[in-house]
């Protein structure tokens, strides 16, 4: 079987046997795997397995490390996203991050939302009513809205955990991604508030296309429609969830899932 076969229907993304570098180590070694429109894709894997690296390289994250180099190719919208001459601002607007711990920045709610607005807009179509419109919108969609409409020049850092996740989510939509990726974005919250969150992945798959990466098999089991587990830099398996978990094809993703490794 081929552990990363070409997924039916539209795509969001290909990767294509793209390996990277961390210096002299190579953290992921010629992985190839397509990623459909409007899913939840889960990567699972043991604690370095490459999964976080792979993540942060479909908007370009790992960039921000220095010492990194890539070879092969991401391709988003027929374009190959490591090519010199694309904008990594605008490619960062069109594939957004939720990271671990919600890191809305020091300002008032409002601002938060709107801030991305602010960097990639000129001032002159930034109007009151579309920037209020904006915001309503985007904490309506997160279901953030009807519980700080009232205090939205208030300081962000005070929401919740959950909220303040919800709020990082939020601040992404204005600049209408296509792909949203989330780097654990449970790891911090309580049992009330990982409910909340997965609740909402399974929202916004309508709209955008979602790729998390958890720790937590039971979460990829709950949420994601395909699942792809990594071992060592590489894509091992790569099926519907339902079946990787139930009929895994490779004896290392057997053991994994039963408990057996990592």
């Amino acid at each position: 079987m081929n552990p990363a076969a070409t997924t039916p229907g539209p795509l969001a993304l290909r990767v294509q046997d793209f390996s990277l570098w961390y210096g002299n180590f190579q953290a992921l070694k010629g992985v190839t795997v397509d990623i459909p429109k409007h899913r939840i894709t889960a990567m699972i894997g043991p604690s370095g397995c490459g999964k976080s690296t792979l993540l942060r390289s479909l908007n370009r994250m790992n960039e921000r490390y220095g010492n990194v180099r890539t070879q092969g190719a991401i391709t988003i919208h027929g374009k190959d996203i490591l090519d010199a001459d694309v904008s990594v601002a605008s490619l960062r607007k069109e594939v957004g991050m939720v990271f671990q711990r919600p890191n809305p920045l020091p300002i008032s709610i409002f601002e938060n939302v709107v801030f991305g607005l602010r960097s990639h807009l000129p001032k002159r179509e930034l109007s009151p009513r579309r920037l209020a419109e904006a915001v309503e919108s985007s904490l309506g969609r997160v279901a953030l809205w009807d519980a700080v409409k009232d205090r939205l020049h208030g300081p962000a850092v005070k929401l919740s955990l959950e909220q303040q996740q919800k709020l990082c989510i939020a601040r992404l939509l204005p600049l209408k991604p296509t792909v949203i990726l989330m780097d654990e974005p449970c790891s911090a919250l309580d049992a009330e508030g990982i409910a909340a969150i997965e609740a909402l992945m399974a929202e916004l798959k309508e709209t955008y296309t979602l790729v998390v990466v958890t720790h937590s098999m039971a979460q990829a089991r709950r949420v994601s429609d395909e699942c792809i587990y990594m071992l060592l830099g590489e894509i091992i398996e790569h099926r519907p969830t339902a079946d990787l978990f139930t009929s895994p094809q490779d004896a290392r993703t057997a053991d994994y899932v039963e408990g057996r490794y990592g």
